[in-house]
């Protein structure tokens, strides 16, 4: 058994209309909300061995913080094939992990996200940025991803959480 979480970026500001999209840093949302989620999952046991994220600014941020905020001291690898990626390059990136490993984070973009939680699982969800996916694998070794491997855990939306806390 393999557990993927999967993050979609925090929210990222677009007041710098000359900076590409790959450039977009988060805004003060995002800064506030990657800790809280970062807690979140800490308190929660959902943090995982090892992370991998998109080396796009707002995804990089976010995977940084979400490291440091949880107390981890799981490694973090930037992939640049996270960045646009269809739920087929999710998969090749996500297979190509040590099966020594036993969960992983993903932090990436959408809609190549909501499409590998389809992929896996069958279900349709929602991922809003900082979201984070919870997925068991009935697998052994990373290589063996396939479609409906997964059964979905849970999905985490910081807008669900901040109003359960009275936020």
């Amino acid at each position: 058994m393999k557990r993927l979480f999967l993050m979609r970026h925090a929210k990222s500001s677009w007041d710098s209309p000359g900076l590409s999209d790959f450039e977009r840093p988060l805004n003060d949302r995002g800064l506030n909300t990657a800790p809280f989620m970062a807690e979140l999952i800490s308190r929660r046991g959902l943090l995982p061995e090892f992370f991998i994220s998109s080396p796009a600014v707002r995804a990089m941020q976010t995977a940084k913080i979400v490291e440091e905020s949880s107390g981890s001291n799981a490694v973090l690898r930037f992939d640049e094939r996270i960045y646009e990626a269809s739920p087929n390059t999710l998969r090749q990136v996500v297979s190509e992990i040590d099966d020594a490993i036993a969960s992983v984070m993903l932090i990436g973009h959408n809609p190549g996200l909501e499409g590998f939680i389809d992929f896996l699982t069958s279900e349709h969800e929602s991922m809003p940025t900082a979201a984070v996916a919870t997925i068991d694998l009935e697998i052994e070794q990373w290589t063996s991803l396939a479609k409906n491997c997964g059964r979905l855990v849970s999905v985490i939306r910081p807008k669900d959480e901040a109003q359960k806390a009275g936020g």
